[in-house]
């Protein structure tokens, strides 16, 4: 992926809500800050969100406080071995597993964050017009 990470806020059916894309080096906590401005600003109804684990310290206060979303994180718990389905973690699973399914995603082509973040919402948009065309039965 280019020293690039993806993050995401899907809705419980599984459609994109907020993308953030950034460096590798910034951790899950400083781009969670992002992320969540953006879903505060696009989605303001919004007021629970189930990040993984990754997304835990002052971001949880910062988004109670300023923000007014609750975080509630995700988290194995410590005597889990193996593979474990965690609670709402598979709806953004799943999600990824859509979009991969686009070849320009398959391989991180882009040069810029801007671009990667178009590119999967051009992507997304795809999968979502698709639906809607179905025939019903």
């Amino acid at each position: 992926m280019n020293g690039r990470k993806r993050h995401f806020v899907v809705d419980t059916i599984g459609l994109l809500l907020v993308v953030v894309v950034t460096a590798a080096s910034v951790t899950d906590r400083e781009a969670g800050r992002t992320l969540l401005a953006r879903l505060r600003e696009r989605h303001w109804r919004i007021t629970l969100v189930w990040p993984d684990g990754g997304y835990t310290g002052r971001l949880v206060d910062l988004a109670r406080d300023v923000l007014r979303i609750a975080l509630s994180v995700v988290k194995r718990s410590d005597d889990t071995t193996g593979f474990t389905v965690l609670p709402r973690r598979w709806l953004v699973e799943r999600t990824l597993a859509w979009l991969m399914c686009s070849r320009r995603l398959a391989r991180d082509y882009e040069g810029r964050t801007d671009r990667s973040e178009a590119v999967i919402r051009w992507s997304m948009s795809v999968i979502m017009s698709r639906r809607l065309a179905r025939r019903p039965c």
